[in-house]
């Protein structure tokens, strides 16, 4: 991000790496917010209500060029784009019975860690023939299906006891 921000939009390296910090902080509010939420009305509902978040602010943060709105677009889009992930090993926790559980989450985990070791290669191929701002547009739809499978392939866990 520091790199996109200097090349295309001629930040300074200091004023890229404080851009990128309120994405961190962000982020920071937003994995305790999505906890709180998520234990007071159920995780279905706060997931695909960050991915919804997310899916438009990086939107928006793709299209930015003015300093200020990729300041607080910045800082809210690291709310939902990094918030949503403190909850997916409770979700997997409560998803799987005990004998299963480790496996289950460990499997999961690391098949989504390989596909998303592609990522960097994507928009590196992306940013090349089209543009970073694009590429990282393109990271909205990711979200679009997200939402979409959330609410079709996701139970609601909330309160269930485990076995």
């Amino acid at each position: 991000m520091p790199s996109y921000l200097a090349a295309n939009l001629g930040f300074s390296l200091m004023k890229s790496a404080t851009w990128t910090a309120t994405i961190v902080l962000g982020m920071c509010f937003g994995v305790f917010a999505f906890g709180q939420i998520a234990d007071r009305i159920g995780r279905k509902t706060v997931f695909i209500s960050f991915y919804a978040g997310s899916l438009i602010t990086v939107y928006l943060y793709s299209r930015a060029t003015d300093p200020h709105t990729l300041f607080w677009v910045g800082e809210i889009m690291g709310m939902f784009a990094n918030g949503g992930h403190c909850g997916i090993g409770t979700l997997m926790s409560e998803a799987y019975p005990t004998a299963a559980r480790a496996t289950a989450q460990n499997s999961l985990f690391n098949i989504g860690r390989g596909v998303a070791s592609f990522a960097p290669l994507a928009v590196g191929a992306l940013a090349t023939k089209y543009s970073f701002s694009a590429a990282i547009g393109l990271l909205a739809t990711i979200y679009f299906f997200t939402i979409f499978a959330t609410m079709f392939l996701i139970p609601e866990l909330k309160g269930r006891e485990l076995d």
